[in-house]
């Protein structure tokens, strides 16, 4: 999986006070949980561009102005109810034997014969759960579309890797392809076409 570094500074007040100030300057604050004890630093705004405002999945490198450097994923982000702009945002250590929990994105491959009868492509998850140690976390999950027809779906255990497990159930839908009302009408010319050719 790619990662991102975030380059920050590590705060020793963590009052409201100073967290305003911070905000004000362009900084966001941030906690990174999972280690001894959590360890507060800010980072400019900027600096989560990148690794927010984007469908990938992605670790991180918080690189501390005195040397320091901890790997670790982005756990929550808290916006502003108004501007947007980004609050606060909390990660999570990981250590390269510990496994980890992580949404992976869902890309499509392939062409649904189904899509191509009239068919509609329906995703109920665009993101998938997967549990695994960092190295092992993929940069997204590839789901091949191609053999589903009309009606037919893709469940996550076709998309299983030794990698990596799924926090799914066995029957959850990927997804699947539903008949449309030009799939119906499709069928019935084809049907009708199969009789007039049976006919003559």
């Amino acid at each position: 999986m790619k990662s991102i570094t975030i380059n920050g500074s590590q705060r020793e007040s963590v009052g409201k006070s100073s967290t305003k100030a911070l905000r004000n300057a362009g900084q966001v604050p941030c906690v990174v949980y999972g280690g001894d004890k959590p360890m507060h630093f800010s980072a400019p705004e900027l600096a989560f561009s990148k690794l927010v405002y984007t469908p990938n999945a992605h670790t991180v490198v918080i690189a501390l102005d005195n040397g320091e450097k901890i790997d670790a994923i982005m756990q929550d982000i808290q916006f502003h109810p108004v501007t947007d702009r980004i609050l606060h945002v909390d990660f999570y250590q990981t250590f390269e034997d510990k496994e980890i929990t992580m949404e992976i994105p869902v890309q499509i491959v392939g062409t649904s014969k189904g899509v191509l009868n009239g068919g509609v492509l329906k995703r109920p998850y665009r993101k998938l759960k997967v549990k695994a140690v960092p190295s092992k976390l993929p940069d997204f999950i590839e789901a091949d579309i191609t053999p589903l027809g009309i009606g037919n779906k893709l469940y996550i255990t076709a998309l299983e890797n030794e990698d990596y497990k799924f926090l799914h159930p066995d029957n959850t839908v990927v997804c699947q392809v539903k008949r449309s009302r030009n799939s119906v009408v499709a069928d019935e010319e084809e049907e009708e076409e199969t009789e007039e050719t049976a006919e003559a």
